[in-house]
């Protein structure tokens, strides 16, 4: 989720929270209120900073979530999307996308674009 959708979409952070806390994620990280927030990224020779939506661990191993809904700004979304996969990929993380109803064919052709394979995480 680029950074001018998080604040209209924080319920759906929260519901993204929580379940990652039912299945076993621990140290979790996110943009809310209660919780540390992820380490930004600084892109170089802009202002731009990439944050990741949630960063949690589980068996040690540490995986990086994005929230996926659909965007005014799809092109800086797909910037962002493709750092914390090369990202990921460099460290031996893992990344992955939340999505809900009414927003799989705006991820799946922002996927499609990138051309990235990744299960869907599917919250109602």
């Amino acid at each position: 989720m680029v950074q001018v959708d998080k604040k209209e979409n924080e319920e759906i952070l929260q519901d993204t929270v929580q379940y990652l806390e039912k299945r076993g994620f621990e140290n979790i990280k996110a943009d809310l209120e209660g919780y540390e927030t992820p380490k930004s990224y600084n892109k170089k020779g802009s202002e731009e900073s990439i944050t990741p939506d949630v960063v949690a661990e589980r068996a040690g191993i540490k995986h990086y979530f994005e929230v996926s809904l659909k965007s005014e700004k799809p092109s800086l979304l797909k910037s962002k999307w493709r750092f914390l996969d090369v990202l990921t990929r460099m460290k031996n993380h893992r990344f992955k996308i939340v999505t809900r109803r009414g927003h799989y064919k705006f991820t799946h052709d922002m996927l499609k674009d990138l051309n990235l394979e990744k299960d869907l995480i599917k919250l109602n």
